[in-house]
This record gives structure tokens, C-alpha cells and sequence, in this order.
């Protein structure tokens, strides 16, 4: 049997590479796309039966989706897919992503935003900075308190490890209801207002897809509790960013950790925010940095590779998506 040609479509470390070559040289022929000549990429990419990609719109462009009819099998590197162009891709190929890769690091984040937002961190360290020694301004303790998680899925569960670990209670949605994760309420978007209503923490780890687009708006937002830590780690276009704005600004014992911002470089090449989130006391920022860590990009291509492995031969593939959750 002739071996299976795969394109690796984005700049691979040399650590990648070998990493690659080691799990998929024995099944496949590997091309690296920036390893070759611009006058062999058509033919490469009109050749290629699988695809290994990272940030799929960049690394290949809209007049070269003609060229992909023979790929059968498109591998991200990264957790989601809402960035890939599936109305524009050629509909038999299937794509999968790779999720729970960067589980351990993001759950990680979770937590210390939320400690941080909890214990006021940061407010209490520009008071000191400001010369202000406010010693009895109570901070929150979250023992005893609810998790709200939203996409149980690897995020979901790692972040519901390490808060059963402050003895908090943890509501949890996802797409079945059901889970193996220990949890004290399990249940599907329909119990959105039910989770939204009794926690007291709100942690955002779906997937961005047609039905979670702008499914925290100002209806959601009310339903919360006055003084709840909202944190996501997962898509800005989650939420309704005016809506949140404004009720960060009206709502002054709500907080917010936003890890996941509405106008990124990774998508749109710019960072951008319509409303000035970070003059506002009681909202923590990061540039989406949760899942970095030393060496995960080098555990989540092993994750990837072996998946592609297990398509080649023909055994059960993680992280398939619907297509038709991202024809926006």
C-alpha cells in the first residue's frame, strides 16, 4: 500500500518535526510547506491526503482551496476550530481539533484569575502603590462556594479538579448532560440560567460555534449574581463585549478575568477593544496566554500526530467537529 502523503502546513520547530517524523514517518511521507520551493505547492498541496495545521487561514490561501480535493483529513494543532474556512473548504473533508491539549495550563489560569479576582490582588496592590494600607476590606474566601463551568469538556474537567481542591461546588454544562467527572450538577445549555443564577463563580470554557456565539449577552449577565467572578479562557465572541462593559461598569462587586478578547492577533492580526475594560477596577486582563507554557506546543503536535495516526489507520479520532456549527 502506497504511504499516505501529509502536509504540515504550518513553521514547525525542529522539536516538532522530529516529534513528527517519529510518530507518522513509518505511515506517511511528511512535507513540511515552508521547506519547499513556491513553484511545488500547488502540486504538494494537490497531492496531500492529510493536512497538520495551526492557524488554517494563514497558512493557506483562499485561491488554494481548489487544490485541496484529495485531502480527506485536516488535523488542527490548536483546541479550536471556529477559525477554519469550512464554507469555503471542499465538504467531504473532515477536520478535527485538538481538544483538551492545553487542559492542565488553562485550568491552571482559571485558577489564578480567579483567586486573584477573589483576594482583590490587584486592586489591594495599586491601593499600596497609591500608598493606601486597606488591611480590612474583606476579600472573598471560595471554599464552600459554586463553579459555574461552562464546556465541560478537557478544560472544563481539569478546572473542576483543582476547585473541588478549595472545597467549592461545581455546576457544570455541556452538550449531553452527562459526565464521568464528578460534578454536583451536571446539565446541557438549556440549565444556562439555572447555573448562571446559583454560582458564584462563571468560568467560560466552550468552544466558539453558531449556537455559543454571543450566548452571555445583558439577559445572562442579569441572571448572575451581583458580586460573581466571571473568567474566560475561551472565546471573546463568547460574550456580548458591549453588554459586559457595561455591566462591569454598573455592577462595581462584579468581576471579570479575560483571558479571551474579541479582536485577537491570532485571528483578525490586531488586538483591539471597543470599550476600555482594563481602567475599569474590577476586570483582570491577559493576552490569551493561558495555554502557554514551556513545552505544550510540543505535547499538543504529539496529541495531534497520534490522532492523524489513528485516522491512518482507520482507528477512532478525537475532537471531530460539525461543520455545520461553524458556517457562521
Amino acid at each position: 500500500m502506497d504511504k499516505q502523503n501529509i502536509v504540515v502546513t504550518y513553521n514547525a520547530s525542529p522539536e516538532q518535526k522530529a516529534l513528527l517524523l517519529e510518530v507518522l514517518g513509518s505511515l506517511a511521507t511528511l512535507t513540511f510547506l515552508n521547506e519547499i520551493q513556491s513553484a511545488q505547492r500547488e502540486q504538494t498541496l494537490e497531492r496531500a491526503d492529510v493536512l497538520l495545521s495551526w492557524n488554517f487561514p494563514r497558512e493557506i490561501l483562499p485561491h488554494e482551496y481548489p487544490r485541496l480535493q484529495h485531502v480527506k483529513f485536516i488535523q488542527l494543532i490548536s483546541a479550536g476550530a471556529d477559525h477554519m474556512p469550512f464554507a469555503e473548504l471542499p465538504s467531504h473533508i473532515i477536520v478535527a481539533s485538538n481538544p483538551g491539549a492545553y487542559a492542565t495550563p488553562m485550568a491552571e489560569h482559571v485558577m489564578a484569575m480567579t483567586l486573584a479576582l477573589a483576594k482583590r490582588l490587584l486592586i489591594e496592590h495599586q491601593k499600596l502603590r497609591n500608598g493606601e494600607f486597606d488591611q480590612f476590606t474583606p476579600n472573598r474566601m471560595l471554599s464552600g462556594t459554586t463553579a459555574g463551568i461552562l464546556g465541560f469538556g478537557g478544560i472544563g474537567r481539569a478546572t473542576a479538579r483543582l476547585m473541588r481542591a478549595f472545597a467549592m461546588h461545581i455546576y457544570a454544562l455541556n452538550q449531553s448532560g452527562k459526565s464521568t467527572e464528578p460534578a454536583d450538577f451536571i446539565g446541557t445549555l438549556q440549565d444556562l440560567e439555572h447555573v448562571l443564577r446559583a454560582s458564584d463563580v462563571v468560568v467560560i470554557s466552550l468552544p466558539l460555534t453558531r449556537t455559543t456565539k454571543g450566548l452571555i449577552g445583558k439577559k445572562e449577565l442579569a441572571w448572575m449574581k451581583p458580586d460573581a467572578l466571571l473568567v474566560n479562557v475561551a472565546r471573546g465572541a463568547i460574550i456580548d463585549e458591549e453588554a459586559l462593559y457595561t455591566h462591569l461598569k454598573s455592577h462595581p462587586t462584579f468581576m471579570a478575568g479575560i483571558d479571551a478578547w474579541w479582536t485577537e492577533p491570532f485571528l483578525h492580526g490586531t488586538f483591539r477593544m471597543d470599550y476600555p475594560f482594563l481602567e475599569l477596577p474590577n476586570v483582570l486582563g491577559s493576552p490569551h496566554n493561558s495555554a502557554v507554557v514551556s513545552n505544550i506546543l510540543l505535547e499538543a503536535t504529539r496529541q495531534a500526530a497520534e490522532n492523524v495516526k489513528h485516522f491512518l489507520e482507520g482507528e477512532k479520532v478525537i475532537g471531530i467537529v460539525r461543520r455545520e456549527d461553524y458556517l457562521w
